[in-house]
């Protein structure tokens, strides 16, 4: 599963074969962004949990705890799938009562899948 905020910075870059991989999402179910994603969005930044940019980490952040994903999968290690942070993260979404999705980049699934 995706969510229509990937799509969006999806379309936003500037990068080889960007068509080929929209398509890649094509089929796939993706998350919408409700009234409580965008509230816990802004009690991250307010919290400086992430990035005053609601559009970007934030936002992956909050669409993924909210929908109570296993795994938010990302690239991005200064503020999402970074070891330092991630008590941060777990601490704000125990107060919030928010699940706490597993944070990792594609190198660390592709680990965790081939283990099984």
């Amino acid at each position: 599963m995706s969510s229509t905020a990937v799509i969006d910075e999806l379309k936003d870059g500037e990068y080889a074969k960007k068509d080929d991989c929209l398509s890649l999402l094509d089929d796939i179910p993706l998350l919408v962004i409700e009234t409580e994603v965008s509230e816990i969005t802004a009690t991250y930044i307010k919290h400086k949990l992430m990035p005053n940019e609601p559009t970007g980490d934030a936002l992956h952040l909050a669409l993924a705890s909210h929908h109570k994903c296993e795994f938010l999968l990302t690239w991005n290690c200064k503020h999402l799938a970074n070891a330092n942070k991630f008590q941060h993260i777990k601490r704000i979404n125990t107060l919030l009562g928010l699940f706490v999705p597993n944070l990792v980049t594609p190198l660390e699934l592709l680990g965790e899948l081939s283990d099984d």
